[in-house]
């Protein structure tokens, strides 16, 4: 239910690029394909950079194979997802000449690097040690990046920053999963939304319901369709209306939404 409003509220991501000609759809399958990739590689990247390291040969193939899963979930094709770190920088090397960085792009790249303008709400005498974090963890991004993609957004950070920040990190991350509980409490700051997942997890509370679904046999079940299939007709009338029409796209689909992610106000 939810990769089917997905699609819908991706129906409003669509118009012409401002630089360079072409258009854009939140919904093509080139785009969600760049979108997955580079957050599960990033996820990968950062776990064994600042966590607790490598993955074996068998647990890293286990996990592409679960990403190509979960690529079911999206407008992508599971066919496309590499299934392998080589094959998914190979990918990269491939799309490099593609990339380019407006100053809109490299605008939202700076504002994604502020965590501190996501963290709740902070008393006054704690204001200094959140900025301190929300600092590390700009930091700790930015060492995550390879060196041609910094200067295609603009962003500049000293190699020793890189190299200092590592230790900082591991140790945090390692004391902080001494105990489920102070872990929970950490992530409550830092992102709050993922505590209804991931608390059960972590306090061993089992699940109401074991059985497992593939996104296909969830589909099946429950009447969606593929996300690359969901909502032609209305994806048509909001291509219409941008391309045809010169209208700004309809908040159709956040409206209709609202039921799964709230008030848009």
């Amino acid at each position: 239910k939810a990769a089917d409003v997905l699609v819908k509220v991706h129906s409003k991501a669509i118009g012409e690029l401002p630089y360079g000609g072409g258009t854009y759809d939140a919904n093509d399958p080139a785009s969600q394909l760049w979108i997955q990739l580079t957050g599960w590689h990033s996820i990968l990247y950062a776990y064994e950079k600042y966590g607790p390291g490598k993955l074996t040969a068998q647990e890293e193939q286990e996990y592409w194979e679960a990403c190509a899963i979960a690529a079911e979930l999206q407008t992508c094709s599971p066919e496309d997802i590499p299934r392998s770190r080589a094959g998914v920088r190979a990918y990269f090397e491939r799309m490099r000449p593609r990339l380019s960085a407006s100053p809109i792009a490299r605008q939202a790249m700076n504002h994604l690097l502020r965590s501190e303008l996501v963290l709740p709400p902070t008393p006054w005498w704690a204001k200094p040690a959140s900025l301190a974090v929300a600092k590390a963890q700009r930091i700790a991004t930015i060492a995550t990046m390879p060196r041609w993609m910094r200067e295609l957004a603009g962003i500049r950070q000293a190699r020793l920053l890189d190299v200092l920040i590592a230790p900082v990190m591991k140790s945090a991350f390692a004391l902080a999963h001494l105990s489920p509980k102070a872990e929970l409490r950490l992530l409550a700051r830092l992102s709050p939304s993922t505590i209804p997942v991931i608390a059960p997890i972590k306090l061993g509370i089992p699940p109401r319901n074991e059985e497992v679904l593939t996104p296909a046999q969830a589909r099946a079940r429950y009447g969606y369709a593929k996300p690359a299939e969901a909502h032609r007709a209305f994806r048509a009338r909001q291509a219409a209306r941008v391309f045809d029409d010169g209208k700004a796209p309809s908040d159709q689909g956040l409206i209709e939404s609202q039921d799964i992610l709230g008030p848009l106000s």
